[in-house]
């Protein structure tokens, strides 16, 4: 079982992400476990803060080293290893590293709040630190459960078959083919013929011919 861990000051977020559909499926299954740990739990200050002003001045606030530091120590030793912080100034997030982060079996993500957290508690547990995007969010939680998703959607057994996840778009460095479905015809626009045809060298051949077209138009930058 691959267990995913989530230190958060919302944790019935990231749980509630999680109640649903596939990976909700896949947890009661036993291939996946998703824990959320509450930062603000382990608070020593009476009123529960966990941030604090940062020295040298500035807005905003920032997460407090401490609370940080002992919600990680709470994790139990066997569900413990790679420490992943969700901050826009990490690794960009792309199907490679979430095929990567796929082969391990403990990963812990925190989620950042506020103007950011505490750089020692980051170098004392040695964070890796990974981005979703160019982008800022209002925390760390989003960003956690999209990679969370994303990774653990590749393990054996979640998505029912290994070629769901084969096929997509990124998995081979192109865009997915268009997909169609019934009815043949909708508002006069018909499904191709070569996928009527039941001919599967064509339609594989046809499909990888649109991968590649639709890559070109859509995503240029990934065929370099």
């Amino acid at each position: 079982m691959k267990q995913y861990t989530v230190l958060t000051l919302f944790p019935e977020m990231i749980l509630q992400a999680f109640s649903h559909s596939i990976l909700a499926r896949a947890q009661k299954e036993g291939h996946i476990h998703i824990d959320a740990v509450d930062i603000r739990a382990f608070s020593k200050n009476k009123q529960k803060h966990i941030d604090d002003y940062p020295y040298g001045g500035g807005a905003g606030m920032v997460m407090q080293a401490q609370p940080i530091y002992d919600a990680y120590q709470s994790i139990p030793h066997e569900k413990k290893g790679r420490f992943i912080y969700l901050s826009p100034q990490g690794k960009t997030f792309t199907q490679k590293i979430a095929q990567e982060l796929s082969e391990e079996n403990n990963i812990i993500f925190l989620c950042g709040h506020y103007e950011g957290v505490d750089e020692r508690v980051l170098e004392e547990l040695c964070a890796e630190e990974l981005s979703i995007g160019d982008f800022v969010l209002t925390g760390g939680e989003i960003a956690a459960i999209v990679v969370i998703d994303a990774v653990a959607r590749l393990m054996p057994n979640v998505l029912g078959k290994e070629q769901s996840f084969q096929e997509e778009s990124f998995s081979y460095g192109l865009l997915e083919y268009p997909q169609y479905t019934r009815p043949p015809v909708f508002m006069g626009r018909a499904v191709p013929d070569v996928l009527l045809s039941g001919h599967h060298a064509n339609i594989e051949k046809w499909r990888k011919e649109q991968s590649i077209l639709r890559t070109k138009q859509k995503r240029p930058d990934l065929l370099k």
